[in-house]
């Protein structure tokens, strides 16, 4: 049964593969990219990190110090019941495996006016969505500071179109790359609202990587990838090709006299996982 407690459970499962497991799809592209990658400092670079995911996984530690804010996203069913408050379980779930993980506390209380650590890196930061039937699903992503840090939004005129979404992208980063820890998984969010593009493009980043999207979208995914291993950024910005791994698109609806983007940069260590609930 999908309630509070089973995905509370989920949410401190993901949390230990995410933080230690650096997901597959994105090291075999990472490893893909180091066979190809013509600057030999780059290949040093992606040498080390692939060298540095091995460890971690092996010796149980933590893929980079920056152990991220808790972001979750629960796909719910909805003939399940929750039988009581999720922010509070979840909450209680990310506190016990960031010390049982030995996790780097990184949540400051209040943004603006009160920026003491809360000491257990709560709270989470949860999206909650429903879906038909039963079970849930539940995505959880450690997001380090540089990476959302070097991310962007605009609020583009629609007669920017597509070529104006492939400036935003590139410029971003170009910008920005260097401060996110290359080689990238780039997640893109294109329309909805200002508030839900955002969202868009983080959830952009659990698309797996070595996979087309279908139709005008992969087309997109191809060029704006091609655009971004064009800049010369490289491997931890010293250069080469492999400036990204990979870039997702997400799109949704939007007005009229609105075209939203926004870019949420995947560093090297991106790390989300999935666990399903039933």
């Amino acid at each position: 049964m999908a309630d509070a407690r089973a995905i509370a459970s989920a949410v401190s499962e993901a949390i230990g593969v995410a933080a230690t497991s650096l997901r597959p799809d994105v090291l075999a592209s990472m490893r893909a990219a180091a066979e190809v990658e013509p600057s030999a400092r780059g290949r040093s670079v992606l040498a080390q990190l692939i060298k540095n995911a091995e460890i971690a996984e092996t010796d149980h530690v933590p893929l980079c110090q920056d152990t991220g804010t808790v972001w979750v996203r629960v796909e719910i069913g909805v003939e399940e019941h929750l039988g009581e408050l999720l922010q509070p379980v979840i909450d209680a779930a990310v506190r016990e495996a960031y010390r049982a993980h030995a996790l780097r506390m990184s949540v400051v209380r209040d943004g603006l006016f009160d920026r003491t650590n809360t000491g257990d890196n709560t709270p989470a930061f949860i999206e909650l969505v429903t879906r038909p039937g039963i079970g849930a699903t539940v995505h959880v992503m450690l997001k380090g500071g540089g990476s959302d840090n070097s991310s962007a939004l605009t609020m583009l005129d629609p007669s920017a179109g597509i070529e104006g979404v492939k400036e935003f992208v590139l410029r971003t980063v170009v910008e920005k790359a260097t401060g996110a820890c290359p080689p990238l998984v780039v997640g893109v969010g294109v329309g909805s609202t200002f508030d839900k593009v955002a969202g868009l493009a983080k959830r952009a980043l659990l698309v797996p990587l070595g996979s087309d999207s279908p139709g005008e979208t992969g087309v997109l995914e191809r060029e704006l990838l091609d655009l971004v291993n064009g800049t010369g950024i490289g491997p931890a910005g010293l250069g080469g090709r492999t400036t990204a791994l990979g870039v997702k698109v997400l799109t949704a609806p939007c007005h009229i006299a609105a075209l939203p983007v926004a870019v949420n940069m995947g560093c090297s260590a991106v790390r989300t996982a999935t666990v399903e609930v039933v």
